[in-house]
């Protein structure tokens, strides 16, 4: 065993006192128009959404009878990246499906 040495043997203090947030989470929306048909929200909702046919069909309904349905809620980047999937989906069908995205 070697000696010990005053000059070597500080100590570290290494206390972690900063706590780590989560992520804020956005909501993704989908608004009624005029236009879209009924079928190609189930299938933006389950292609894009992962939802099962039932669930496309409620949001679907929802976004029919409240003008307005939420998809999913997701940290910034994915929500960004569903919302730009879903707009470039109904801007290749000719459909204005409106989707925005909202912090919860």
């Amino acid at each position: 065993m070697s000696p010990r040495t005053p000059e070597l043997d500080d100590e570290v203090a290494s206390k972690t006192e900063d706590e780590v947030a989560e992520p804020p989470l956005y909501r993704v929306l989908l608004h009624n128009d005029d236009y879209t048909t009924m079928e190609f929200v189930v299938e933006v909702l389950i292609f894009v959404f992962n939802k099962s046919a039932e669930q496309a069909a409620q949001i679907m309904l929802n976004v029919h009878h409240y003008g307005i349905g939420v998809c999913g809620t997701f940290p910034y980047a994915i929500a960004e990246s569903k919302v730009d999937t879903v707009l470039r989906l109904a801007q290749d069908k000719g459909f204005p499906l409106k989707c925005t995205m909202e912090k919860e």
